[in-house]
């Protein structure tokens, strides 16, 4: 089975000087790739001089994590491909577990590894943690994390599970399911587009897996952090994007409600002191509603759509009946 481990950048030496020599070191099953989004420093040459395994490919803009991953895969022939984040510390052994789980179920089409800080090395991160869910309401959240609540590691998630969605941060797809599924929207940019990936995956029969026994630390935050607005307009928008392209159910009553949910959000920021982020929902909004017929046509192409949730409400169950890890839902 050939694995391409494929790390975006842009203008990201420094993560790269940090990090690439771990992910050569353990991942002699794999062929490595940087796949450069028209970066303006120095990392293209450095890359060449320093790491000669690795394989570049020059991408003639800055598409984003979804077009700079569609543009690059097409030129890359293998049986899985690995998304991975340059801010990235893979462990030896990572790569095992992983292929085992695609050679015992052919139905398995994406896997995520447990995703622990980099930072805080036995607390979850994050982007991914163990494995995620989305609510009705289009607001994700995973196994060791739940919105700002995150679950220290002490081994609750060391196993093999069904998940919903798989963290962009370090996803394995194979590269036929990739293709037939058109690849990441690339209305996304970056920013939820692999929720968006496996939920059309998963309309398509498809499973998702988590593999605990997979471990990689991530940085997090390292290309655009959460004090950014610019990622608080990402995350609400696309969000929206999710729920119209995919959602089974009644769309306008979901998106009355996420309405509601996003002002009152806006709300917390201001009274936090930190408008941007109020104004960079209001811009979310706007910038949906101006895509919206797009949406709804893509969404015609959809011949089915699962039961997506579990929790009505990650919301209500987190913020008010005060459910901080995921073991309490």
């Amino acid at each position: 089975m050939k694995i391409a481990v494929v790390i975006l950048n842009w203008n990201g030496k420094a993560l790269l000087e940090q990090f690439l020599a771990s992910v050569i070191a353990y991942s002699k099953e794999a062929q490595i790739y940087v796949a450069d989004n028209a970066s303006t420093d120095d990392s293209v040459a450095f890359v060449k001089n320093t790491f000669p395994t690795v394989e570049i490919i020059q991408n003639k803009e800055n598409g984003g994590y979804a077009k700079g991953y569609n543009d690059t895969l097409k030129h890359i022939e293998t049986d899985i491909f690995c998304l991975l984040n340059s801010d990235i510390e893979v462990t030896e052994g990572w790569l095992t577990p992983i292929i085992k789980a695609f050679k015992t179920d052919e139905s398995t089409a994406i896997v995520q590894p447990k995703l622990l800080d980099f930072k805080k090395k036995d607390y979850f991160e994050y982007a991914g943690a163990a494995g995620g869910f989305i609510d009705k309401y289009g607001y994700p959240y995973c196994r060791g994390r739940i919105f700002e609540s995150i679950e220290k590691d002490e081994g609750q998630y060391n196993d093999h599970t069904d998940i919903f969605w798989a963290s962009g941060a370090c996803l394995f797809i194979r590269s036929r399911v990739f293709n037939q599924l058109n690849g990441l929207d690339n209305h996304f940019f970056a920013h939820m587009e692999e929720i968006d990936l496996c939920w059309r995956a998963k309309n398509q029969g498809y499973s998702i897996k988590y593999i605990g026994d997979s471990t990689v630390y991530h940085v997090g935050g390292a290309t655009l952090n959460n004090i950014n607005p610019k990622k608080t307009f990402l995350n609400f928008r696309n969000s929206l994007f999710l729920l119209t392209k995919n959602a089974k159910g009644f769309l306008f009553g979901i998106i009355l409600v996420r309405l509601f949910l996003d002002g009152i959000a806006g709300i917390k920021f201001l009274a936090e002191l930190k408008p941007m982020h109020t104004i960079a929902i209001i811009k979310a909004h706007f910038s949906y509603y101006m895509q919206l017929n797009r949406l709804l046509h893509q969404r015609k192409l959809t011949n089915q759509r699962i039961n997506y949730y579990n929790i009505k409400s990650i919301v209500f169950e987190h913020f008010l009946l005060k459910k901080k890890n995921y073991t309490q839902l």
